[in-house]
């Protein structure tokens, strides 16, 4: 072929080859989001409060555990409805907290803490295992929580579903190897692994992405 049509060639081709590697990112990442939808979709425009459950050996060891994990959630379940333009009146975590310290040795109650509050909504974490160093080896800080999650509609009728069961959440921080323990990671992986939780549990709220 002479070098002149060969030229033309290749110029004519150069379009579609930039226009087919331009298209493939796109197409890449296109395939590697999904959009989930919201699990529970009934808070917007409703007052809700966020209460958590923890075994007392948690408590012991951790006396902040309860509050803290109940405020991580209510900052992240805000920002993100704010975020969406979803109005939301949350009540305050520190209030919620001070209401369950006076009923120590009392059963726990949504719908009791949802009239106290005049919410519309209590969405209840039991949280079935708490731990921020490995089991296997104390010496190794590895974060793990894992809750069930409900939510109480305090204001159904006695023939309607009042009780909302959602999927757990399971978090762990760090997913790989663990980190050996010094003076200053310990707080620095208890903090990752309560946003990773509230993550978790935000998202059942409002419709999102993930990546594959």
């Amino acid at each position: 072929m002479p070098r002149k049509a060969m030229l033309l060639m290749l110029g004519a081709l150069a379009p579609l080859n930039l226009s087919c590697n331009l298209l493939v990112p796109a197409i890449f990442i296109g395939e590697h989001r999904k959009r989930v939808s919201a699990e529970f979709d009934k808070l917007e425009n409703h007052r809700v409060a966020v209460m958590v459950w923890t075994d007392p050996s948690t408590l012991f060891d951790y006396p902040y555990a309860r509050y803290e994990l109940a405020s991580y959630v209510f900052d992240k379940l805000r920002a993100e409805m704010a975020q969406r333009k979803l109005a939301i009146d949350l009540v305050e975590p520190r209030e919620v907290e001070d209401y369950l310290q006076k009923k120590i040795g009392t059963q726990i109650d949504p719908h009791a803490l949802g009239q106290a509050f005049k919410a519309d909504y209590i969405v209840y974490l039991e949280v079935l295992k708490f731990q921020m160093r490995d089991a296997r080896l104390p010496q190794f800080l590895r974060g793990e929580i894992d809750a069930s999650v409900s939510v109480h509609d305090i204001h159904a009728d006695p023939d309607q579903l009042s009780r909302y069961e959602l999927a757990p959440v399971a978090c762990q921080y760090p997913e790989g190897a663990p980190l050996l323990i010094n003076a200053t990671n310990a707080p620095l992986v208890r903090e990752a692994t309560y946003r990773k939780f509230a993550e978790q549990v935000a998202r059942k709220f409002y419709e999102h992405h993930i990546d594959l």
